[in-house]
């Protein structure tokens, strides 16, 4: 593997920011919302409860973790121990903060116009299914400059994420991103090239359509004269006001998983046999689906399945307070599961599969209802199944 040659002069490390930290302390789906706390936060609840996180390597040590991120997708105790990291890159002004701050923070993308120009890298930890970092750099920072360490910046990288304006004159972005994608391949040859293609909801289908295909020959045209003539570069169009970005996110985080194909295959024995016409392992705090069965994705399916969750989460927070002097009258299902039968007889299902995750499927058979106690059956086997996949990676570090 190609590795950086050595340097003699200082290299600057790139600006720590701000750190945030997402996670759910309990289950979203019974009423407990996200929490977000910064560094000092942390820092401090640590040093009062004795965390038994363990620490980091020290500066100049690599872990073979470390080592092993460089191809992109994460070895199977990422799962457990490392943070992977997806750098949100661009022009200013080109969306990038708009983009965190929905999918990650659930702010409104109404609310993202009030956002001021990102000036210092921001760090968010996400700690869900997978604990990843989402940094969200300045577009004025300089990183190409010989004077940065990019061991600081590309290592440990699960995903580049480009973000290009539709609507501005893209020429600077694409020219910038071709320099770096040049780079990276350079001495990062395996980290995933994802380009977002954003604010497309304010062009008219057709443009939208020649935007598209202008960006993607210009970077391959210039890629290709450079010596990359299937440089990995992927491309989503985008917009915060649909659910194209988090469509978009779902693809870039499923290559960072190594189940997937695991995945994939027990959630279409699952749809084969309950009669699902859809089905989605969905990320409750960021509403990415982490994988669903290997039928086409149906947009209007996937927001309605999104939407589901909302409402069953907002459910949660109004009426699942604790009631302390109220005892249970019998055995307690701990997972969280709901149905709705829609206009058309079809049924969106949804069951907790564990603290993270949640199966949303859609099942068009009119007669699902009438077969509701299999398809739970079949469910709850196939979150033993899902359970199981994951602590088998976990007990081989061990």
């Amino acid at each position: 593997m190609s590795r950086i040659p050595p340097s003699h002069h200082h290299h600057r490390t790139v600006d720590p920011g701000q750190d945030r930290f997402i996670y759910s302390d309990s289950s979203v789906l019974h009423g407990s919302p996200p929490i977000i706390r910064t560094r000092a936060q942390l820092s401090l609840e640590e040093n009062l409860q004795g965390s038994s996180h363990p620490h980091p390597h020290p500066p100049g040590a690599q872990s073979q973790s470390q080592s092993q991120a460089r191809s992109g997708q994460l070895s199977s105790n990422k799962f457990r121990d490392t943070k992977p990291r997806l750098l949100l890159m661009g022009l200013r002004r080109s969306g990038k903060s708009s983009i965190s701050s929905v999918v990650f923070h659930k702010m409104p993308p109404t609310e993202t116009l009030f956002l001021e120009s990102t000036t210092r890298i921001q760090k968010d930890s996400i700690h869900s299914f997978m604990d990843f970092q989402v940094w969200d750099f300045p577009g004025q920072l300089e990183y190409l400059e010989p004077s940065f360490d990019l061991e600081d910046i590309f290592g440990s990288l699960g995903a580049l994420v480009w973000v290009i304006d539709a609507q501005d004159d893209y020429l600077e972005a694409v020219s910038r991103l071709n320099r770096t994608i040049l780079l990276v391949q350079q001495y990062y040859p395996h980290i995933n090239i994802e380009v977002f293609i954003h604010k497309v909801d304010g062009l008219s289908e057709e443009y939208r359509s020649d935007t598209f295909q202008d960006i993607v020959q210009l970077i391959s045209d210039e890629l290709s004269d450079a010596g990359y003539e299937n440089a990995p570069v992927h491309y989503y169009l985008t917009s915060i006001y649909d659910y194209s970005v988090f469509e978009a996110f779902s693809k870039v985080i499923q290559k960072l998983i190594p189940q997937l194909s695991t995945l994939e295959n027990l959630i279409n024995i699952l749809a084969n046999n309950s009669g699902m016409e859809k089905t989605y392992l969905f990320d409750v705090l960021s509403k990415i689906y982490i994988a669903s069965d290997t039928r086409p994705v149906d947009m209007a399916c996937y927001e309605m399945c999104s939407d589901y969750i909302d409402v069953i989460v907002d459910v949660s927070e109004l009426y699942s307070w604790d009631h302390p002097e109220r005892k249970p009258k019998g055995p307690q299902v701990p997972e969280a599961e709901s149905h709705v039968i829609l206009h058309d007889k079809s049924m969106i299902h949804l069951m907790e599969m564990n603290k993270y995750l949640c199966l949303v499927s859609v099942i068009k058979n009119a007669d699902a209802k009438d077969k509701k106690g299999l398809i739970d059956m079949n469910c709850r086997t196939f979150q033993t199944a899902l359970n199981d996949v994951f602590s088998r990676n976990w007990e081989q570090e061990l």
